[in-house]
C-alpha cells in the first residue's frame, strides 16, 4: 500500500490516536515513562504501518519482513501500542498496563528478545539509527546473494538525541558512501531536548548535515499524514538512504502541556489526560479501543500475512532456497570443528611463532572457507588487525556482493552495524581495532552482549608488548572492563592452537559476542600435544602438569603464558615443582563445574600473570595470592625492554613464586 491508495482519513487519525491513548494510559498508570515522543510521532508512526510496512505479528522472524527501529527508546509506549494493535501474541492489553513493571514485556525501553517484534534493544541514544545501518548492509548484501528473496526496508524513528550523540555522525557517513537506498529515517524534529528547547545546546543544520553525508533528504509537516506517506514514498524511489525531517509537536494532543519538555520525560496527570481526551475527542476508557480501530490495525497485520505467504512461495520454488536457508541456520557445529581440528594438527606440527593476530588471519583462511555467511572488516587497521583473507572482495555502493567491510576509522559505528548485521540474519560479522579502541566499541558491545548477537570483536595490540607506540595505545584495564560486562566471551589466546581454538567457540556461540584479544608480538606454539579436543572450550586448563603434588599454580593468559613457562624451568632448578595454567577466557572457566576448578587450581600458593591490571582476577587468585602484571599506564619503548622495567619477566614471577611458598609477601 502507498499513498495513492484511497485512505479513510479520519480513521487513520484515529489510529494515530489510539497510539496516544494507550501511551498517557500506561505512562500514567506506571507513573513512569515518557509519553511525549509517542503522542508526537503517532501520526507518521501510524502512516508508516498502515501503508508501508510488511510485517508479519504471526511469525515475527520472517526474514523478508520489514525493519521498524525505534532509535528513540525512551518512547517505547509507541511500539507496545503498535504491537497490541497489531495483534502480537505476548502484547495484550495487559502487558500495556503492566508498562515498565516487574516481569512485563513492555520494559522502560524496547528489549530484543524481551518481547516479539523488536529488532534491536535502544536506549541509549544513537546505538538504533548505528544498528539500523547494519540491518540495511544486511540486506543489501542478503539482496546481492538471493534477489528473489530479499528485498524489504528498514525504516527508523530517531529523536534529537539520536542525532546529537556522536556515533550518529560515523553511522550516516557510512550509510551514505555506502548508498544504502532502503533505510529511511523518520527525524522526530520537535525542538525539545530533557532540558528544554534544542537550542540551547545545538545550532546544527541537521538536514544539511545528512545531505553532505549523502543521504536523500526531505522535510514535511509531521502531522500531515498525506504529506508524511508522499515523502515516504519518495524515499523509497530514491537510491541514497533517506532522511525525512518531520516537525512535530511533542506531546501532541495535550493541549496544556505539548510543545514543551515538561511532557518529554513524566506522566501528563490526570487532569492533562481527561483534557487530552476531551482535546482529540476520545471518549473512550483508559486502555480501551473502539472496533472500528482495532479492525484497521489488524488489517495492517492481515496485509502483512499475505506478504509473508507470498514471500514463502516465492522460497518454496527458487533456485537460491538451499543457499538462503543455509546462510540463516547455525554454523554446523561438527563440520567447523573437523576444519579447526584439522588446522591445529597441522599447527602442533609445524609449531610456528607467530603474533596471535597473524594466528587470526591464519585461522579465518579455513573458517572463511568453510562458512560462506562470514562478513569481515576493520576500521581502517586492515593491515594491523588482519582480518581480511584471500579473494574476500570490499562491499560497495552498488556492489554488495563482497564479504569485507571498510568501516573507515569510526569504532563507534563499526561495533553497532555488526550488532545490526548480526540482527538481520544471514551473516556472521566480525570486524578488527586496536584493543585499547575498545572504549569506543564498548557502548555497542555492552548492547549485543544485552541482546545475545553472535558477533565478533577481533581486538588486536592487546598490551604493552605492542611496545614503542606508547601507553595512548597501550591497553592495561581494558580486558578487566571487557570481562565485567555479563554474556560477553572475553578469549586471549596464548598461541596459533588457543587463537584458533577461540574461533570455534565464538563462531559456535549464538547468543553471545565474544572479543579476540590479540598480540602483535610473536609468541612460540605452547601447544605442543596433538589432540582433538578443543581444550580452550573449558576457560582455562593446565597445560604444564607437575609429576608430584605442585608447590605453586602460576595461571597466565596470551603472551604471558610464554613468560608462565619460562618461570616454571626457573624454579625446577630449584626443585620447585610449578604447574602452568593457561587461561584464555575467565567466562568459560566460570561455568565449570567446582571440581573442575579445583582441579586445575589446587590448593598451593598462585600467582596470576597478565600484563594488565589484576581487577577481575578474583576467579582464579585468593587474597593470599600473588599477581604479577601492571599498575599502571605503560610506557613507549620497545617490547622486551617494556617487560623488563614493569618486572613482568620469568625471573620476577620465580621470585614471587619463592618467596609465597616460604609464607613471605
Amino acid at each position: 500500500m502507498n499513498q495513492m491508495t484511497r485512505i479513510d482519513a479520519a480513521l487513520e487519525a484515529r489510529m494515530a490516536n489510539a497510539i496516544r491513548a494507550l501511551a498517557m494510559d500506561a505512562v500514567e498508570a506506571a507513573k513512569s515513562g515518557h509519553p511525549g515522543a509517542p503522542m508526537g510521532m503517532a501520526d507518521v508512526a501510524t502512516v508508516l504501518f498502515n501503508r508501508f510496512m510488511r510485517v508479519d505479528p504471526a511469525d515475527p522472524a520472517w526474514p523478508d519482513r520489514d525493519r521498524f527501529v525505534m532509535s528513540a527508546g525512551h518512547g517505547s509506549m509507541l511500539v507496545y501500542a503498535i504491537h497490541h494493535m497489531l495483534g502480537y501474541d505476548d502484547m495484550g492489553m495487559d502487558q500495556i498496563r503492566a508498562f515498565r513493571q516487574l516481569g512485563s514485556r513492555t520494559a522502560g525501553h524496547p528489549e530484543y528478545g524481551h518481547a516479539k517484534g523488536i529488532e534491536v534493544t535502544t536506549g541509549p541514544l544513537g546505538q538504533g539509527i548505528a544498528t539500523a545501518v547494519g540491518m540495511a548492509l544486511a540486506e543489501r548484501m542478503a539482496h546481492a546473494r538471493w534477489p528473489d528473496l530479499a528485498g524489504h526496508h528498514t525504516y527508523v524513528i530517531a529523536g534529537d538525541g539520536c542525532l546529537m550523540e556522536g556515533i550518529s555522525h560515523e553511522a550516516i557517513d557510512l550509510a551514505g558512501h555506502l548508498r544504502l537506498g532502503r533505510l529511511i529515517v523518520l527525524w522526530d524534529d520537535n525542538g525539545i531536548t530533557i532540558d528544554g528547547a534544542t537550542d540551547l545546546s545545538t545550532s546544527t543544520d541537521q538536514k544539511a548535515r545528512f545531505a553532505a553525508a549523502g543521504w536523500h533528504v526531505q522535510a514535511v509537516d509531521g502531522h500531515d499524514r498525506d504529506a508524511v506517506a508522499a515523502a515516504i514514498q519518495a524515499a523509497q524511489g530514491d537510491d541514497r538512504p533517506s532522511m525525512i525531517a518531520c516537525k512535530t509537536i511533542i506531546g501532541f494532543g495535550a493541549p496544556n502541556k505539548q510543545g514543551g519538555h515538561d511532557v518529554h520525560g513524566a506522566p501528563l496527570g490526570a487532569d492533562e489526560i481527561a483534557a487530552a481526551r476531551a482535546h482529540l475527542d476520545w471518549p473512550h476508557d483508559p486502555f480501551t479501543l473502539p472496533e472500528d480501530v482495532t479492525a484497521a490495525w489488524a488489517a495492517i497485520a492481515a496485509r502483512g500475512a499475505q506478504a509473508r505467504a507470498d514471500w514463502a512461495a516465492r522460497l518454496e520454488t527458487s533456485a537460491n532456497r538451499a543457499a538462503f536457508l543455509a546462510a540463516q541456520a547455525a554454523p554446523d557445529a561438527q563440520t567447523l570443528r573437523t576444519a579447526i581440528a584439522g588446522h591445529c594438527h597441522q599447527l602442533v606440527a609445524d609449531r610456528p611463532k607467530v603474533a596471535t593476530r597473524k594466528a587470526s588471519e591464519m585461522a579465518l583462511g579455513v573458517i572463511n572457507a568453510a562458512l560462506p555467511q562470514t562478513i569481515g572488516g576493520s576500521a581502517d587497521l586492515t593491515g594491523s588487525n588482519l582480518t581480511r583473507t584471500k579473494d574476500m572482495q570490499s562491499i560497495r555502493a552498488g556492489d554488495y556482493a563482497g564479504r569485507y567491510v571498510n568501516y573507515g576509522i569510526r569504532e563507534h559505528a563499526m561495533a553497532a552495524v555488526m550488532n545490526g548485521i548480526a540482527l538481520h540474519g544471514g551473516f556472521i560479522p566480525y570486524g578488527g581495532t586496536f584493543l585499547a579502541f575498545a572504549d569506543y566499541s564498548r557502548p555497542a558491545i555492552r548492547l549485543g552482549a544485552l541482546m545475545g548477537v553472535r558477533v565478533i570483536h577481533v581486538m588486536t595490540h592487546d598490551s604493552i608488548g605492542l611496545g614503542e607506540d606508547g601507553p595512548t595505545h597501550q591497553p592495561v584495564e581494558h580486558l578487566a572492563s571487557l570481562r565485567a560486562i555479563p554474556n560477553l566471551q572475553v578469549f586471549r589466546p596464548a598461541d596459533a592452537v588457543e587463537t584458533a581454538e577461540a574461533w570455534e567457540i565464538a563462531l559456535t556461540s549464538p547468543t553471545t559476542p565474544s572479543v579476540l584479544a590479540l598480540s602483535r608480538q610473536n609468541l612460540p606454539t605452547v601447544r605442543t600435544e596433538d589432540e582433538d579436543a578443543n581444550r580452550s572450550r573449558r576457560g582455562a586448563y593446565v597445560l604444564r602438569a607437575t609429576p608430584a603434588p605442585r608447590d605453586v599454580t602460576l595461571i597466565a593468559t596470551g603472551s604471558e603464558v610464554e613468560i608462565a613457562l619460562a618461570a616454571a624451568d626457573l624454579l625446577r632448578a630449584d626443585r620447585i615443582d610449578a604447574a602452568v595454567v593457561s587461561a584464555p577466557c575467565f567466562e568459560l572457566f566460570a561455568r565449570q563445574d567446582r571440581a573442575y576448578r579445583q582441579g586445575v587450581l589446587c590448593d598451593a600458593p598462585r600467582i596470576g600473570i597478565e600484563a594488565a591490571i589484576r581487577q577481575g582476577w578474583d576467579l582464579f587468585l585468593r587474597p593470599e595470592d600473588g599477581f604479577v602484571g601492571m599498575t599502571g599506564f605503560g610506557a613507549s619503548a620497545p617490547a622486551p625492554a617494556l617487560y623488563r622495567h614493569f618486572g613482568i619477566t620469568p625471573e620476577a614471577v620465580a621470585e614471587l613464586a619463592r618467596n609465597l611458598i616460604k609464607g613471605e609477601t
